[in-house]
């Protein structure tokens, strides 16, 4: 791939505003999601320390010496920063010494152990998290309907093309991944089966060189895939295990590989939403659990596009992972933050956006155009009872995300119905 081919990101207008307010930059997220291109493109000067060249010689001349792989024109890419941990340091030293902004790009996919890290990055280095494409990036949505002009109250009636539920599914199978675009349907499927041996047979040990139990962690894997998108506690998982798959996995046993998928950034979970909706009513502080892209919980389970389609209770759940994976992307775009609610009066909501202003919104995820109205009824519902408890913390936003729908508009209840191959930042 050449610098001319690439394709614009979501978060190229963040990283030029970071390179010009922060010292430094650090943009961590999966592999493959397409950091080192993105960085390349804000980039003077770069060096890889994962590449193989002369026995990995960039990574052992940075074991050496730090100091002999910061040298370059700024802002300077270091690529694979956490091959070496001691780079965040001599960086942030560095970075001390430059009264200019923007002088370095670390790209990271996994986050090492914090006691190799001697000191903080804050104030100097500005972490960035980056995610997979979103179907806007990847082109595959339209576009016409912005996250931000929703918020202001912005939609106007809008036919658009209707995706089809083997659309819908194909987008699922092949995820997010910048060079899988374009490709066909059965070579794109191999690229997460392709990522999740790669992990498993190389990174989890590269990251604190302890051997771990590969087939119990395929086990995780496949018990998380079946439960993406819930709240699923570690408990569960456990006997998911020894029900589905016949093995036993013992819970420190969990916590620890569920550590290790977060350092990988294998996972994204979804936080729960609590610091607006304060009320007498408990909310529950479970996360929704997410693999990074949908194509990762299909790669685990194993399921083609044949199998998905006559599963639709499995597809639901993997249309909700796909559309969760957007919102965050768009919501982050806008300095917000994608959340779910839940609290013990049975109450939920499948997202929740916040924005850097407080002002949130809260979306219903539904594959078929059937379910708008059940959907649409629960938000105004739960808006109402907020209301009333607290009339200042009630949702601006009420909007339903669906994906078989060949129109974009405000109904008349006010609620918002967007199919996902419409949306954008």
């Amino acid at each position: 791939m050449e610098l001319k081919d690439y394709r614009p990101r979501i978060i190229d207008k963040t990283v030029d505003l970071y390179l010009s307010t922060f010292g430094a930059l650090c943009i961590e997220g999966p592999k493959w999601c397409g950091k080192t291109w993105t960085s390349l493109v804000h980039s003077r000067s770069q060096i890889f320390l994962g590449d193989p060249a002369g026995n990995f010689q960039n990574r052992e001349l940075a074991r050496m010496d730090t100091n002999l792989v910061l040298d370059g024109q700024a802002p300077r890419l270091i690529d694979e920063w956490q091959e070496v941990p001691s780079i965040w340091d001599a960086v942030r030293f560095k970075v001390d010494q430059m009264p200019a902004k923007g002088n370095f790009i670390l790209t990271g996919s996994a986050t090492p152990k914090h006691k190799g890290i001697l000191h903080s990055g804050t104030g100097r280095i500005a972490t960035l998290r980056m995610r997979p494409m979103s179907l806007y990036e990847s082109g595959d949505s339209s576009g016409v309907v912005s996250l931000k002009n929703l918020f202001s109250g912005k939609l106007k009636p809008l036919l658009v093309n209707p995706a089809s539920l083997q659309d819908l599914i194909a987008l699922i199978i092949r995820g997010g991944w910048p060079g899988s675009i374009g490709m066909d349907l059965k070579k794109a499927a191999l690229v997460p089966r392709s990522y999740l041996k790669s992990v498993l047979d190389e990174d989890v040990y590269q990251l604190d060189g302890v051997k771990r139990d590969a087939d119990k962690m395929r086990l995780l894997l496949r018990s998380l895939a079946r439960n993406e998108a819930t709240t699923v506690s570690n408990n569960t998982l456990k006997n998911d295990i020894k029900n589905k798959d016949d093995e036993t996995v013992d819970l420190n046993t969990i916590v620890t590989y569920l550590n290790i998928f977060d350092r990988l950034f294998l996972t994204d979970n979804q936080e729960p939403f609590s610091t607006n909706i304060r009320s007498s009513v408990r909310v529950k502080q479970a996360f929704k659990r997410h693999f990074t892209d949908p194509s990762l919980a299909c790669a685990a389970l194993g399921v083609t596009a044949s199998q998905l389609l006559h599963d639709l209770r499995t597809l639901s759940f993997l249309f909700e992972a796909l559309c969760e994976r957007d919102l965050k992307i768009y919501a982050a775009a806008a300095n917000g933050k994608l959340y779910h609610y839940q609290d013990y009066k049975g109450r939920e909501i499948d997202a929740v956006v916040e924005l850097e202003d407080g002002r949130w919104g809260a979306f219903e995820i539904k594959l078929g155009a059937n379910q708008i109205d059940a959907a649409a009824a629960n938000l105004l519902h739960l808006a109402e009872e907020i209301g009333q408890e607290h009339p200042e913390k009630a949702p601006s936003l009420l909007c339903v995300v669906c994906g078989l729908s060949n129109a974009a508009y405000l109904r008349p209840d006010g609620v918002a119905v967007v199919p996902i191959t419409a949306l954008k930042d």
